[in-house]
């Protein structure tokens, strides 16, 4: 069991990876739980029996000039002014009552059934109330993401055709490319297994790095950090595509945490969606901030986008119509987009020599003067523009 009292995270550190928490408690089974948990979230925590006392800083170095005292109280602060998270032991909330009061204090039990553990976390001025083992993923949960240096979640952005051929994964693979030219962390997704995989339309179909079929069994939890080191590197980007084997399905979990893991390291991730939605789907659209749906500008192709779009719709919020030419008769952009009463993106440029650089193994987006290149960093800066005005995710 978990409760919640504030719901104000502690503040990031700069420059990635935070430490590991503080523990205090006295409770030598309490300790050997919390340890064990640590452990499995990969973090090395420090532990003391009440609240660290702060040692005095050194006495200043003499140069020959006069120095000022030090103000009392300016000594060198204590592990729990600055540890990212403090898991306080129920044992030890009397000791820790007169404490500074910071975020990020979680106060640890064991007994179900004692409900004065909520007035002594209100005393402490703890976060949140947990109770083991029932908690304990949570907790897991929580640690690995204090230790891994989680800060403003990845941007991150779905490309759907309206149609098949409609270029949807040409425009993925641009916008992967043109995120990690502008030198953004970026993760480039590969949801369709029909698709016939991102990573030989990036020209590395070879490449060593793990593909969606190792992550099939995957539950809860997925490390950022392991999953970005485990992926193959191309063109200055990750990618997570789909091998040569029989597997065509992830389950829903599966996909749940990898894709929660892509966007805990930050920057970019864009993923690639085929036009059916199922389960798998579903978990991916969920986390996406923004959908780009490609139409090709003709009346078929924005007649079976408006399927797709009602379908996607009914789980992503943010859905938004990029038109690709050359035009039928009276129609343009803006018609298009009207017609299915979806945001534009805009005008997906014709690219001269776009066969043949991916014929060559140059990936979409690679010349940064192109005009596939600019509409890319045009979307990129009104859309990560947009997130910050909100205050939402980002890079």
């Amino acid at each position: 069991m978990t409760g919640t009292i504030t719901h104000d995270p502690p503040p990031p550190t700069a420059g990635g990876g935070q430490g590991g928490p503080l523990i205090v408690t006295e409770d030598t089974e309490l300790l050997d739980d919390l340890l064990r948990l640590c452990a499995a979230a990969g973090a090395t925590p420090e532990v003391h029996h009440s609240v660290p006392v702060p040692r005095p800083s050194p006495p200043p170095a003499r140069t020959g000039t006069a120095t000022s005292p030090a103000p009392p109280g300016t000594g060198r602060r204590t592990g729990w002014e600055t540890a990212p998270l403090v898991l306080v032991g129920d044992d030890a909330a009397r000791r820790v009552r007169g404490a500074v009061r910071r975020r990020g204090v979680v106060l640890v039990g064991r007994d179900q059934d004692d409900s004065g553990i909520w007035q002594r976390a209100v005393e402490i001025g703890a976060d949140h109330v947990l109770m083991l083992p029932d908690g304990e993923q949570w907790l897991v949960d929580r640690i690995a993401d204090v230790a891994e240096g989680v800060g403003r979640p990845a941007l991150t952005v779905g490309v759907i055709g309206g149609r098949g051929g409609a270029g949807a994964s040409t425009l993925a693979c641009a916008l992967a490319v043109t995120s990690a030219r502008e030198g953004l962390r970026s993760l480039l997704v590969d949801a369709d297994p029909m698709g016939g995989g991102l990573d030989v339309l990036l020209g590395g179909e070879t490449a060593d790095g793990l593909r969606w079929p190792a992550f099939a069994a995957s539950r809860g939890r997925v490390g950022g950090g392991a999953l970005e080191e485990s992926l193959p590197e191309l063109h200055s980007l990750r990618v997570l595509s789909w091998d040569r084997g029989d597997c065509v399905a992830v389950p829903a979990p599966a996909v749940r945490a990898v894709l929660a893991a892509a966007r805990r390291r930050g920057g970019t991730v864009v993923v690639d969606l085929p036009r059916r939605v199922d389960d798998g789907v579903a978990e991916v659209l969920a986390q996406l901030d923004i959908g780009i749906l490609v139409v090709p500008a003709e009346l078929r192709a924005v007649a079976a986008a408006g399927r797709v779009a009602a379908a996607v719709g009914m789980v992503l919020r943010d859905l938004r119509v990029a038109v690709r030419g050359p035009y039928a008769s009276g129609l343009d952009d803006r018609e298009v987009a009207g017609l299915l009463g979806l945001p534009l993106v805009g005008e997906v440029p014709v690219e001269s020599g776009l066969l043949r650089a991916t014929e060559s193994r140059r990936p979409p987006g690679t010349p940064s003067r192109g005009p596939l290149a600019r509409f890319c960093r045009g979307f990129w800066e009104r859309a990560l523009a947009e997130t910050d005005g909100r205050g939402g995710s980002g890079s």
